[in-house]
């Protein structure tokens, strides 16, 4: 079964944004950093045409919490209402970035068609959900960093490639300065790949110029839910993670634990969110799942009916 909302979507193209040079950028150490003096760097070298000061965003942090996705949804749509509200009456509204892993999911676009999936829906391995972002089915699970960065536009550029060519740039950055991957774009594809291996799945929604949904990069994550489906509706190119493309090369030694390099993973992507969007980054911690005591009973997420996995757990 299928958790459906109203239809919606969005269809991303294509482009090429250039990187600085290598003294601009951010050096890998850095990343070693303690998480509040990540969250205090200010953004330098940025190649994206922004606002020239800075400026603020709030981050909460869960990236090491399995959060399950619909709540998440839940909680991202009532900062949407509560961001749109702001500039409806010509408040302030500043950025929003929530980081985590979810329990094991299979999410689709408003659009995305059923042929997809390898297996029959009526007995699926995971939740499945139907969502207001572009782009096709694919699956989030525990050691794949999701960000959700809740923006608003106007703070930034209005362009909706823009914002996507953006959003890989950061990811582009964290796999090449603090791994030493060599990632790259594919033209006429939204994602970022190493060699053929997709290693960041993107998809957004936006809502009067306030974006939510976001990206998904694959750390550590077990590659095998993706062989039960048509990851982005793309058949001729596998998906990868980082663990594994480090392992190839032997530089996954200096890893002992999958949360080391999950840990490493965020602080990079909090570091690079913060200089490609010129940000200064505030930390905002919550306790896991207390959040839901802050949305709605009335939510879509709670109103609709969640798929069963096989272990009989809704989710």
């Amino acid at each position: 079964m299928i958790l459906l909302t109203p239809s919606a979507g969005f269809l991303p193209s294509c482009s090429n944004t250039h990187r600085p040079p290598e003294s601009q950028r951010s050096h890998p150490q850095k990343i070693f950093y303690k998480f509040d003096q990540i969250l205090r760097t200010k953004p330098s070298g940025s190649p994206l045409p922004l606002n020239a000061l800075p400026k603020s965003c709030e981050c909460f942090d869960l990236h090491q919490n399995l959060i399950p996705y619909g709540d998440a949804w839940s909680w991202q749509k009532e900062i949407v209402r509560e961001k749109v509200g702001l500039i409806d009456a010509n408040q302030d509204c500043p950025d929003t970035l929530i980081v985590l892993q979810h329990h094991p999911v299979y999410t689709m676009g408003t659009n995305s068609t059923e042929e997809y999936f390898n297996f029959d829906l009526k007995d699926s391995p995971f939740p499945i959900y139907r969502t207001e972002r572009g782009g096709e089915v694919t699956y989030h699970g525990p050691g794949q960093l999701v960000m959700y960065p809740i923006v608003n536009l106007r703070n930034h550029k209005m362009d909706l490639h823009w914002y996507l060519r953006a959003l890989e740039e950061v990811v582009i950055r964290v796999l090449s300065s603090t791994f030493s991957i060599n990632a790259h774009r594919i033209d006429g594809l939204t994602g970022v790949w190493a060699g053929n291996q997709k290693l960041a799945a993107i998809g957004i929604r936006v809502s009067k110029w306030i974006t939510f949904h976001g990206l998904a990069l694959n750390v550590t994550t077990d590659l095998t839910p993706f062989n039960w489906i048509v990851p982005c509706g793309i058949g001729n190119r596998k998906v990868g993670n980082i663990k594994e493309l480090l392992r190839e090369v032997d530089l996954h030694t200096g890893f002992q634990k999958d949360s080391q390099l999950i840990d490493i993973t965020f602080g990079a992507l909090i570091q690079e969110f913060s200089e490609v969007f010129q940000l200064d980054m505030y930390h905002k911690t919550i306790p896991s799942l207390e959040f839901l005591k802050q949305i709605p009973n009335n939510s879509p997420a709670h109103d609709s009916f969640r798929s069963r996995s096989n272990d009989g757990r809704s989710r």
